[in-house]
């Protein structure tokens, strides 16, 4: 099996608006979610939201203030899978986006040595 990881792409200001019962219900669902991915051994690492604030190390050693603000992509999480192919790790990205409400997910396969 190889591992995928997901870019989660875009910001909170891309989901609905939410009662605190729709919340505590889509908090149940992605919990759930998590418990079976783990438990059905696909589910690496089910990751983690990303703060705003941080900053770009670049080659010559200087550090700046960032992500940018005019940058267009933001990446706002990630999440580690384990598929047979692409395409099922794709399926299991848009298991993500249901459960994350909205946005989209760059999926991406981590480059195995030797191959």
């Amino acid at each position: 099996m190889d591992r995928y990881m997901f870019l989660q792409r875009g910001g909170c200001g891309d989901r609905p608006e939410m009662t605190p019962e729709q919340m505590e219900s889509g908090m149940k669902a992605w919990m759930d979610w998590v418990k079976s991915g783990t438990e059905e051994g696909w589910l690496v690492d089910p990751g983690s939201p990303l703060n705003k604030s941080g900053v770009v190390v670049n080659s010559d050693m200087s550090v700046l203030d960032g992500p940018f603000a005019e940058s267009k992509e933001l990446v706002g999480g990630y999440t580690i899978v384990q598929a047979s192919s692409l395409t099922e790790a794709c399926e299991l990205a848009k298991q993500t986006i249901k459960h994350a409400g909205g946005g989209k997910i760059e999926v991406r396969k981590f480059a195995n040595a030797g191959e």
